[in-house]
């Protein structure tokens, strides 16, 4: 049996624009935050993280020193990084399994990114902590719950838990946030 961990950043600043592949702060003020997310993280055998800024400056702030992956990154929102969330296109009534698919110009898919986070996450051997994105808690959780992990909302330094027994994953927890 195996844990997987994956802690979301803290929150992006980004002044209200969309960033995927976007190299933003986070907002690691919040000390009682971080204290209580530390405590409640233990200490995991591994630790993984996106590279990006706001992922290297969240693992900094709870005192880890994670081994940088590229595969970690967010999806690459392509034409759409940096909009006004309010100015991004409406793609009407989508299923999750065609909203998965959906490919923004010049960028990637959730499948795109999913299909690059997946085999890091099925290829973990011991009880891992990986700082990362919204996507890719989506992208582990859709181990359990297929394109449905397309409507999981997911906080900054929010933590979700998923165990693995043989080749089945099991969701224990998701969006666990300090009070």
């Amino acid at each position: 049996m195996a844990t997987l961990m994956i802690l979301r950043h803290a929150p992006p600043m980004t002044g209200g624009k969309l960033a995927g592949r976007s190299d933003v702060d986070a907002d690691c003020s919040d000390t009682a935050a971080f204290a209580w997310m530390r405590a409640r993280l233990g200490t995991p055998a591994a630790v993984l993280s996106s590279p990006a800024r706001r992922c290297r400056q969240t693992a900094h702030a709870l005192g880890l020193s994670p081994r940088f992956m590229a595969a970690l990154w967010e999806q690459d929102y392509g034409a759409w990084e940096g909009l006004d969330y309010a100015r991004l296109p409406d793609l009407g009534p989508l299923t999750p399994a065609e909203l998965s698919r959906h490919r923004p110009d010049g960028g990637e898919s959730f499948q795109d990114m999913a299909a690059r986070v997946l085999p890091k996450l099925k290829a973990l051997d011991e009880d891992t902590l990986i700082v990362g994105h919204a996507g890719t808690v989506r992208a582990g959780l859709s181990l359990v719950v297929g394109h449905a992990a397309l409507s999981f909302h997911v906080a900054p330094l929010s933590l979700t838990i998923l165990r693995r027994s043989g080749g089945d994953w099991s969701v224990e927890a998701v969006n666990i946030t300090p009070p």
